[in-house]
């Protein structure tokens, strides 16, 4: 990885503008840049949705092999939902005031099955840093089965893969509680990032080591001991828990950076980017459903992505709120603000990318791509 990639420092203007007014919206409307207790009442909910059912079925209310795969469904629902709009928070301290209360929150990944230090790295230090840039963002990384940058080798079968991309999208919280921990760790430690974030390897090892236990006896084993259940319906409803979940996340996910109207950054030769930080987080980044409140309430507002990207740290029960003004602010420096009517747009948007990058050959490390001219094929 390059240690030495930087921003632009032109066009700084519309960062210091926009923290200039975005810091006056909240001293004058008197407001907590974190989510005090809305955000400790939407945890709640979020946990009684993913623990509920599971006690349900735990305790024997719940029998009928129907009732029993709903409730894994609705386990998946609950556990997305913590993902999305709880744990997500806490982990870029938006979450509460207190950094304990962040840290504490944080763990919920863990009880999840996932590692919360892992997820820091890689979505904090990486994605958020360097957003679409090729070998910094693992986001999009190439993946053999997949192509999301025109930077990857093409390959045949990538001709297929707006089709066949969805039920891989259903396995991403299998793989990664199950096997993508341990490979992000060993991979973090060998590149010096474990070090870098000032971590302790033996202790993050332990506690990814007891996380992996603790998902065990939560999945199968609880349920073993005191279900009637057999062995393979507990991995229907394991699996039903998890394929849902990580749908909804890739659904979250995906179009808000993998799109046709976004931009795509390649290794520069002099190591400098060709925007500053917050231009090129703007131009990384779209959002999409934006008046449907319900599923903004429900991903913790990350279909305002946008505004996510440039403050992180602003809880997103805050987002709606600096929405207008975060638009007005790129509209006056002449930046893009891609914002998608629905959650169905976003999707087709999403695999309308993938399929030109189904056909679209490889192009140099060095070059910048803006996407929306890869719509006639050829890239801008």
């Amino acid at each position: 990885m390059e240690a030495n990639l930087r921003f632009s420092k032109e066009g700084a203007g519309f960062q210091r503008e926009l923290n200039k007014r975005i810091h006056q919206y909240f001293k004058e409307n008197n407001l907590s840049k974190h989510g005090g207790w809305a955000m400790r009442g939407k945890t709640m909910v979020m946990f009684l949705l993913y623990l509920g059912p599971y006690v349900l079925l735990l305790t024997g209310v719940i029998q009928s092999g129907w009732l029993a795969l709903l409730a894994s469904a609705a386990i998946g629902l609950g556990l997305a939902g913590i993902g999305l709009s709880v744990m997500h928070d806490a982990c870029h301290g938006a979450y509460s005031s207190n950094p304990k209360e962040n840290n504490f929150i944080g763990y919920s990944l863990n009880f999840l099955g996932a590692s919360s230090f892992n997820w820091k790295i890689q979505h904090n230090v990486l994605h958020h840093s360097y957003t679409n840039v090729i070998e910094h963002d693992e986001d999009i990384d190439n993946r053999g089965l997949f192509r999301f940058t025109p930077y990857a080798p093409l390959k045949v079968l990538h001709r297929y893969q707006h089709w066949y991309v969805w039920p891989f999208y259903s396995l991403m919280t299998l793989f990664w509680i199950l096997m993508k921990d341990f490979f992000r760790f060993a991979k973090y430690d060998k590149e010096g990032l474990i070090k870098q974030v000032n971590g302790s390897k033996p202790k993050e090892l332990i506690i990814l080591i007891l996380t992996k236990v603790w998902v065990l006896m939560f999945s199968f084993g609880l349920p073993l001991i005191f279900t009637d259940f057999s062995f393979g319906q507990i991995i229907l409803g394991f699996l039903t828990a998890h394929l849902i979940a990580g749908f909804l996340l890739a659904l979250v996910f995906q179009p808000a950076h993998v799109s046709d109207e976004i931009s795509f950054f390649g290794l520069p030769v002099n190591g400098e980017l060709p925007y500053s930080f917050a231009e090129h987080q703007i131009r990384t980044t779209r959002n999409f459903a934006n008046s449907n409140r319900w599923f903004s309430w429900y991903c913790g507002g990350l279909n305002f992505q946008i505004e996510h990207h440039l403050f992180p740290h602003i809880c997103h029960i805050h987002y709606r709120k600096i929405s207008p003004i975060v638009r007005q602010t790129a509209k006056e420096f002449g930046l893009p603000y891609e914002n998608t009517p629905s959650i169905w747009q976003a999707l087709v948007t999403h695999s309308r990318h993938l399929k030109n990058l189904g056909r679209l050959p490889e192009i140099p490390k060095e070059a910048t791509v803006h996407t929306a001219g890869m719509i006639q094929g050829v890239p801008a």
